[in-house]
């Protein structure tokens, strides 16, 4: 299954990043949210923190297609709320692009290419 990676930071506020992990917690993040990932075609996902910094990776199925996933979400006003609840917690990575929350990482290395 492919795997996705993503950038996001969070305010560097420790009050911030400790409410953002609530609403993440088992059991807190809204079910319509949870229902919109894996009816995406999203196996699994998990985000990480280092400090304000959030890494988030996606393993999806053949299923998965972003676009129709932002298009889904943008249409879904449960999905929206949850993102403008969200933003209050994070901030746009410097080199993110006008109007863009997490940044796709892109690959430069992997062992099992290395002979």
């Amino acid at each position: 299954m492919p795997l996705h990676y993503f950038l996001c930071d969070l305010k560097d506020d420790a009050a911030a990043i400790a409410a953002y992990e609530a609403h993440h917690a088992p059991g807190n993040v809204w079910p319509e949210v949870v229902e919109s990932i894996r009816s995406a075609g999203i196996r699994d996902m998990q985000i990480l923190r280092a400090g304000n910094r959030l890494v988030m990776v996606m393993e999806t199925g053949p299923e998965y297609d972003g676009e129709q996933k932002a298009t889904a979400d943008a249409e879904n006003p449960v999905v929206q709320q949850w993102e403008t609840l969200m933003d209050t917690f994070q901030q746009r990575l410097p080199f993110a692009e006008a109007g863009q929350k997490w940044v796709r990482l892109h690959q430069i290395f992997s062992l099992r290419d290395q002979p």
